[in-house]
């Protein structure tokens, strides 16, 4: 039939219209995801972000075939997710927060059965299960039960198990959740090498926003379960933060505040939000802070600097700050992204997408 063949000229994973709602109590309808419509190309690393119960869970359900959509369409790998669901999964990896192997099974044998779950034959499975060990470097524990690996040990396997069917496509889903900073650093060197090494698009979720920053090359930003921003990290914070300048001087907090604000404005920042404060009251110079947002903060600084000495205003303090993704997560929602972990009253999901 004609929706069994791929449509190889889509971007990898292509939403329109998709919605997902819930049944509440007494009678109440949730809506978890509302008109999601967003293309992932082929090849990219693209961060799937956004504040808790924004609706990155049940999207990612839905595009992994695990939970079907109320209304919309969503192809993934050129199949239709609610049509074609097995040719889905059969191309897709998912490595989720929690560990997905048995405790008490060797690391062998789970990938062994993850093999068989995607359909592939005992040479291909043992095929790949010998060509990922030797990748991730799990020969020493390969024959061990999972319950005495590291942490990072099992991350790991985690991603063995996720590679197994040579997806071409991989869901991360919050993947380093828990893991202390060294162990962070060493799993994002292997999924980037791992991506190098089989060309597969990655779609990240994660509450680490220096993941998304430094290895991401495009944001989707999320909120009530519609795309609200969609660019660069770097884009993202120039367009929707901006820099900060904050400077301390004597005299008249409204004319500092004053001359901010039209340093600010004149720099091009949308909104320069300023803000101010009496300086710290045990600095025996006294003075006002005014914290403005502008647009290249390198360029104003120097000139705001001038126009208040000019006005007969002592600088005490100044300081200029680069955005940061949470400035960004702010600007659009009001909220942080790191207030606390999502929570949800659907199921988890475990291991690789089966």
């Amino acid at each position: 039939m004609a929706h069994n063949l791929p449509d190889m000229t889509s971007p990898i994973i292509r939403t329109e219209g998709l919605h997902k709602q819930f049944a509440g109590k007494n009678g109440t309808t949730i809506t978890a995801v509302k008109d999601l419509t967003m293309d992932v190309e082929e090849g990219s690393l693209t961060a799937f972000l956004g504040p808790n119960g924004a609706g990155k869970s049940t999207s990612l359900r839905m595009l992994t075939t695990l939970l079907a959509p109320t209304s919309g369409n969503a192809t993934v790998c050129g199949f239709d997710i609610t049509r074609d669901p097995a040719q889905v999964r059969a191309r897709i990896g998912y490595i989720g927060q929690k560990n997905g192997a048995g405790l008490y099974q060797r690391v062998r044998d789970e990938l062994d059965i993850q093999g068989s779950l995607y359909g592939l034959t005992s040479r291909q499975t043992r095929e790949r299960v010998t060509e990922l060990v030797d990748v991730l470097g799990l020969g020493e524990v390969v024959d061990q039960p999972t319950m005495k690996l590291s942490g990072g040990q099992r991350r790991r396997v985690d991603i063995a198990l996720g590679l197994i069917p040579g997806p071409r496509l991989l869901f991360l889903d919050e993947p380093s959740t828990g893991l202390d900073p060294q162990s962070r650093a060493h799993l994002w060197e292997l999924v980037l090498r791992l991506r190098e090494r089989y060309g597969m698009t990655l779609l990240l979720t994660t509450h680490y926003l220096d993941e998304a920053d430094n290895f991401a090359e495009r944001v989707l930003v999320v909120d009530h379960g519609e795309v609200i921003a969609d660019d660069t990290a770097t884009g993202l914070k120039a367009n929707l933060a901006g820099d900060r300048i904050t400077v301390t001087a004597t005299g008249s907090p409204d004319d500092i505040t004053a001359i901010a604000s039209r340093a600010a404005t004149a720099s091009g920042a949308p909104d320069p939000d300023p803000r101010t404060a009496p300086a710290d009251p045990t600095d025996p110079a006294g003075g006002t802070e005014v914290t403005v947002r502008v647009n290249g903060a390198d360029r104003i600084l120097p000139a705001l600097l001038r126009d208040l000495e000019a006005r007969g205003h002592t600088v005490l303090r100044a300081d200029s700050a680069r955005p940061t993704l949470d400035d960004v997560f702010l600007s659009l929602t009001g909220r942080s992204l790191r207030e606390e972990a999502e929570t949800t009253t659907e199921p988890a999901l475990t291991g690789a997408a089966r």
